[in-house]
């Protein structure tokens, strides 16, 4: 991939290895045309969440609330899975705009009853994607919302450029469509990975939820035609359901 994009990416399309792409958003720019050239709805706080005319939601969800101050506390999630629980630490600290929109996805069961669209395993991209209801890749919650980008990553090692950084195993992180395009998709790093610092990092996947991602990444990924022997983008092979997603309380 480019190290550009990690993208609300459809389960059929072919991406360059190192992209995390939502591809059913909209860059910032286009998102306010379209759609009767209605203006988006915005919210007044720091966060500016924007609806999305041109790009309606897979599942209806009013948009989140800005939080009223930044928070410091540590929020604990679960995906409860078909493989097994994946544990979140969530850190409102580091990317409160995006912590807070997850949690408002979270209460509106929006990840309910979804399916992980997205398994990777490139030498430098080893990531489950989910998030979307759709389970196309181009799915969203009908508004965007502003980057809250790393900026304290260690170099990917033997990168000569300087471009790539290392996102670690164990990163939680949305992915997007370019900048300031954050939706409700989201990858889970279960393997090292090297990528641009343009995917916003607001938690962390607990030991539990680590074993879980190694067990769906060693089923393998589903093969296309045309692709490479053994696949390396794609569907799981095993099917990765989040039954339901909760906040849990510390």
């Amino acid at each position: 991939m480019s190290g550009r994009a990690l993208v609300r990416r459809a389960a059929t399309a072919v991406v360059t290895a190192g992209s995390l792409v939502a591809f059913g958003a909209l860059p910032a720019a286009a998102a306010a045309g379209g759609a009767g050239d209605r203006p988006p709805k915005t919210t007044k706080g720091p966060c500016r969440y924007a609806s999305t005319p041109d790009e309606p939601a897979a599942r209806k969800v009013p948009l989140p609330p800005d939080p009223r101050r930044t928070p410091t506390r540590p929020v604990s999630a679960v995906l409860k899975t078909n493989h097994g629980d994946i544990g979140l630490t969530l850190h409102p600290d580091r990317a409160p705009c995006t912590v807070q929109s997850f949690v408002h996805l979270v209460r509106h069961r929006f990840y309910n009853d979804t399916s992980c669209h997205r398994l990777t395993a490139y030498d430098r991209l080893k990531v489950l994607q989910c998030g979307d209801p759709s389970f196309t890749g181009e799915g969203g919650p009908g508004y965007r919302y502003k980057d809250e980008l790393p900026t304290d990553l260690p170099p990917w090692p033997g990168d000569p450029t300087g471009v790539r950084k290392t996102y670690a195993r164990g990163v939680l992180a949305m992915a997007n469509a370019g900048p300031d395009t954050n939706g409700s998709q989201f990858f889970l790093v279960y393997g090292d990975s090297g990528l641009a610092p343009n995917y916003t990092i607001f938690g962390t996947v607990d030991a539990a939820g680590l074993a879980v991602l190694d067990r769906i990444a060693a089923g393998g990924i589903q093969p296309v035609p045309d692709g490479p022997t053994p696949p390396v983008d794609g569907l799981p092979v095993l099917p990765v359901d989040i039954d339901k997603a909760r906040i849990a309380r510390r």
